[in-house]
């Protein structure tokens, strides 16, 4: 069983940055591939971005690459999402998601857990 708890969330400016945390109960945090994703009023739960359980595979949606960066540190149960020059349409409730595989997937069926999300609203 894992629990997971976001924050790092708020609002700002079209182009400012922020930063998520995403922490994480349990002792076999560092076996769960993680995930971000998003989902905007109206609109589903779509893929932003995974990590591997050791933090050496990333991958992203296309919209976010060059932007956002996720990242882990498995001695502090924590995983992150580093987003930078952010845009009014990502506005959105941010999820972390962990997966008991080493490799996070890119669906929103692919992970067995998932946090309460952190509002994330970007204004022009």
């Amino acid at each position: 069983q894992v629990q997971l708890v976001e924050s790092g969330g708020g609002l700002v400016q079209v182009g400012d940055s922020l930063r998520l945390s995403c922490a994480a109960s349990g002792r076999t945090f560092s076996s769960y591939g993680m995930g971000w994703f998003r989902q905007a009023p109206g609109k589903e739960r779509e893929f932003v971005a995974a990590i591997s359980w050791s933090g050496g595979t990333t991958y992203y949606v296309d919209a976010v690459k060059d932007r956002f960066t996720i990242s882990r540190d498995n001695a502090q149960n924590t995983v992150y999402l580093q987003m930078n020059r952010l845009k009014p349409e990502e506005t959105a409730v941010y999820y972390c998601a962990a997966r008991s595989t080493v490799l996070g997937g890119r669906r929103a069926a692919d992970y067995d857990y998932w946090g309460q999300g952190t509002q994330v609203t970007v204004s022009t």
